[in-house]
């Protein structure tokens, strides 16, 4: 049989005193925080049976996914699918970049982006990832730690949200886990929890455009 639950996982703080936009770029670590942050969602589960783990290849992901696979007695798979998705901005500092007018023809499309890869193509893959982690699942509970878009997009989804919205008023928090269950040939959102809510009045959360 297939699983009960997937739960959609953000990662932790990441070390990063400039404050760019890290997207895609190699080398961007948790903090001694983000490792706090990672550490406080796994144990949020525990107890729960949770078979299966996937994470992000990016490095703050599988860091992120280190508590789980502690934690579960779980090898962690990488899932290229739920990565962060592309972005014009990668290596920029947002406010200083929305002020140059070269940045500007970038955002010429928010319904889109213009400014990296379409909301529709992160929904699809995302759900794809989803879908089959699900299927691949022989019972039990399934964590997948990715990134605040590619969970956003999902979210949005699953409830028949329209993908465009701002930024800036995403509900997805550092360590937050996004919590789902398939009901005939589609998935609904079932629970949301901020496991590092205390933390986060301390972390530095650059979000994206």
């Amino acid at each position: 049989m297939p699983a009960d639950l997937i739960h959609l996982v953000r990662h932790g703080e990441v070390h990063n005193p400039e404050g760019v936009l890290y997207g895609r770029i190699p080398g961007y670590h948790l903090s001694e925080l983000g490792h706090k942050m990672a550490d406080a969602a796994a144990a949020s589960l525990a107890g729960h049976p949770v078979t299966a783990l996937y994470a992000s290849p990016l490095t703050r992901a599988q860091e992120s996914a280190q508590p789980w696979s502690q934690r579960f007695a779980l090898p962690i798979v990488t899932e290229d699918r739920i990565i962060e998705p592309t972005n014009w901005f990668e290596g920029k500092i947002m406010k200083q970049a929305i002020r140059q007018p070269k940045s500007w023809p970038q955002l010429r499309n928010p319904m889109k982006p213009s400014w990296g890869e379409p909301f529709k193509d992160v929904e699809k893959r995302m759900l794809a990832a989803v879908s089959d982690a699900w299927d691949d699942a022989e019972s039990g509970e399934v964590v997948m730690v990715s990134h605040q878009m590619p969970i956003v997009m999902v979210a949005r989804s699953v409830k028949g949200m329209r993908l465009p919205h701002d930024p800036r008023k995403r509900r997805c928090t550092l360590s937050s886990i996004t919590t789902l269950r398939r009901e005939g040939d589609h998935f609904v959102e079932v629970g949301y929890a901020e496991p590092a809510a205390a933390l986060l009045e301390h972390a530095a959360d650059f979000g994206a455009v």
